[in-house]
């Protein structure tokens, strides 16, 4: 056997008792650093081993960490000896209070009051609501306060001032009933454009939906929505227009179609769903019945995909004896209102607008019931795409004759023909028709419009407003008169004009401007 010299073996010895201690866990013993814990109003030294964390600090201290509760340094941070730790008490709490909502003060602008003169419509109230508060404390003293939420409990009020801004128009008498939305209110006109009266005055009508009953009793119509406009877009209300407080018909998100429907004391309609997407909402292309009187509804028809361009909506026009037409931006038909479906009478190739909203034909029944006015995409003279052509044309389908004829060309695609009641002339009972012309046929969705009235067939075309070398109208229906008013040569149509109310004489083109203060957006007259 080889022997291995003394100082050798000692120095194998030595290297593997160093091996065997470096491969053993490190061993702390207690002691080893000294800390200073501050909670709870009380300060208190914690002897602790080296490598310690506050959390461990606390733990040893004796001291309960709440989930809210933070410390300085914080709970993951390793101590070194001399620190000093504090805990800081965090506590969430919940208080509920009622607070006054102030009334606001609304001031309307009155036609039929002496220029300055003001009155009282009506006094304001304040609301109520019950308000909830998330309070942050820190050890025990206030840190945050913020509204989680928010209850109304009683709906306020606003006040509404009448101020007068009379007008040096002369008046004129009226038959029926004129109503017309300004600032966001209803008004009425009755017997003279003197007699004007507010009917509405919550200030917050958007004019998507405005119209009489056949006899002038109601007024309906849609006001914005407090909801947000992804959840709610409108509702439709109803008010008697010789007096009576405004109710609710429960109806919302109508944005294209409501009407009354002939004979009866209800209206039709037609809703859509809210999006946070442009238009804002995607149609059902449904159709409902509800009536003014006992607040029962009924569906017509079942929602539908409506066709080209469907997620924009329809709309449907009734005849004097109940005949129910409809157009989408693909064509115009009849509605089984019995059978609850369509009948398609008419392709129309659907105009392609580049953007986020889709053209619909306009429809009008003739006072006879028995010819539907409509406005037509024409096709394009040059190579352009069908679904591109810039003209339109009003034509109409004659039920008596089974026949669908032309009738005007190139009005633009805002044309909205409009028929007036029947009038008896020595021979025949007979109708006129007004539409809208495009100053600039080829731009006719930029362009404003001239009024021009039309016999029936499409005969003796005259403009009558605005003259030549005045600024055209914006898009709209124009609106008859429900009869003759004496002394005049023709009847009075009804028109939006620089956002004030006009009526203009048939016969003559002579015009008569009724309000100046530039807010009319809608006008209806039964």
């Amino acid at each position: 056997m080889r022997r291995i010299p003394l100082n050798l073996s000692l120095i194998i010895t030595l290297t593997a008792i160093i091996t065997l201690t470096a491969c053993r866990s490190p061993q702390v013993t207690g002691g080893d650093i000294t800390v200073s814990i501050n909670a709870d109003g009380e300060t208190q030294s914690v002897d602790l081993q080296s490598g310690s964390t506050v959390t461990q600090a606390l733990q040893i201290a004796g001291v309960t960490i709440g989930n809210l509760d933070k410390a300085e340094p914080p709970l993951y941070t390793v101590l070194n000896d001399g620190d000093s730790v504090t805990l800081i008490r965090v506590e969430e709490i919940f208080e509920t209070e009622e607070t006054v909502i102030p009334f606001e003060r609304q001031i309307v602008r009155n036609e039929s009051l002496p220029d300055g003169e003001t009155r009282l419509v009506q006094a304001g109230e304040n609301g109520l609501q019950e308000l909830t508060y998330r309070i942050v404390l820190e050890d025990g003293e206030e840190l945050s306060r913020s509204i989680v939420k928010s209850v109304t409990l009683q709906e306020g009020a606003p006040e509404i001032v009448m101020v007068g801004a009379q007008s040096s128009f002369a008046p004129l008498p009226v038959p029926g009933t004129i109503a017309y939305l300004a600032g966001g209110n209803a008004w009425i006109i009755d017997t003279s454009t003197a007699n004007r009266t507010p009917i509405v005055t919550t200030g917050d009508l958007d004019g998507r939906i405005f119209f009489l009953s056949p006899n002038g009793s109601y007024l309906v119509y849609t006001r914005k929505s407090t909801k947000p406009a992804d959840t709610e877009i409108n509702t439709i209300w109803a008010v008697r227009t010789n007096g009576g407080k405004p109710f609710s018909t429960g109806i919302a998100n109508v944005v294209h179609y409501a009407e009354w429907i002939p004979g009866t004391n209800s209206i039709a309609y037609s809703t859509v769903e809210p999006r946070s997407a442009a238009p804002g909402w995607q149609a059902n292309n449904d159709l409902h019945r509800y009536s003014i009187t006992t607040g029962a509804k009924a569906k017509v028809l079942d929602a539908s995909s409506g066709g080209v361009y469907g997620w924009w909506g329809m709309v449907y026009s009734f005849s004097s004896d109940g005949r129910l037409a409809y157009a989408r931006p693909d064509g115009i038909g009849l509605v089984d209102i019995d059978g609850k479906y369509l009948k398609p009478l008419l392709d129309i190739t659907p105009y392609n607008t580049h953007s986020d909203w889709a053209w619909l034909p306009s429809i009008s029944w003739g006072a006879d019931g028995n010819t539907l006015y409509y406005t037509s995409h024409a096709l394009p003279p040059s190579l352009v795409s069908e679904e591109d052509s810039p003209f339109f044309d009003i034509s109409a389908v004659s039920f008596s004759n089974d026949v669908n004829i032309e009738i005007v060309q190139q009005t633009g695609m805002f044309a909205y023909p409009s028929s007036s009641y029947m009038q008896s002339s020595s021979s025949e009972r007979q109708y006129q028709v007004a539409y809208l012309q495009a100053i600039f046929p080829e731009q006719s969705e930029t362009s404003r419009y001239r009024v021009v009235v039309m016999d029936r067939d499409g005969s003796n075309q005259r403009t009558i407003f605005p003259a030549n070398d005045a600024p055209g109208i914006n898009p709209q229906v124009p609106i008859w008169a429900p009869e003759t008013i004496e002394g005049q040569e023709g009847d009075f149509i009804a028109v939006v004009y620089q956002g004030n109310l006009w009526l203009v004489d048939s016969g003559n083109s002579q015009a008569y401007q009724v309000t100046g203060d530039g807010l009319v957006t809608r006008i209806d007259w039964k």
